[in-house]
């Protein structure tokens, strides 16, 4: 359904280094630069973080979650620590199995260094 989700920042060189990190723990390559954005293309498609281009501050979307595929329960959980070692915060509950309409996930939730609200899932069989 998507090709591509991009997300604002008011800070390209650390927001490369912040999603480098978190997504190199999910097998993704270092961001490829591009004038005042990053992406980090994959077979199944296109992450990328831009500073806006009217200008204006970045703002995270309230209510928005951005969600990252995890092959394992391990992946995710280096996912987080990722982020919170490299300016990310940590959110809702701690990273954990969440059940509901009978399925089983393996979740974490961050907020990335401009405040964009981000999560790493592990469908648990």
């Amino acid at each position: 359904m998507f090709s591509h989700v991009m997300i604002g920042t008011n800070d390209l060189d650390r927001a490369k280094e912040f999603y480098d990190k978190l997504l190199g723990t999910l097998g993704i390559a270092p961001a490829v630069v591009d004038r005042h954005r990053i992406f980090y293309r994959t077979k199944t498609g296109t992450f990328s973080v831009s500073k806006p281009i009217n200008g204006e501050p970045a703002t995270s979307a309230n209510g928005g979650t951005l969600g990252f595929l995890a092959k394992t329960q391990e992946d995710v959980d280096a996912w987080h620590a990722a982020g919170v070692a490299n300016g990310g915060t940590t959110c809702e509950d701690p990273p954990g199995v969440r059940e509901g309409g009978g399925v089983k996930l393996y979740l974490a939730y961050l907020r990335d260094p401009d405040g964009n609200k981000i999560c790493a899932l592990h469908r648990v069989a």
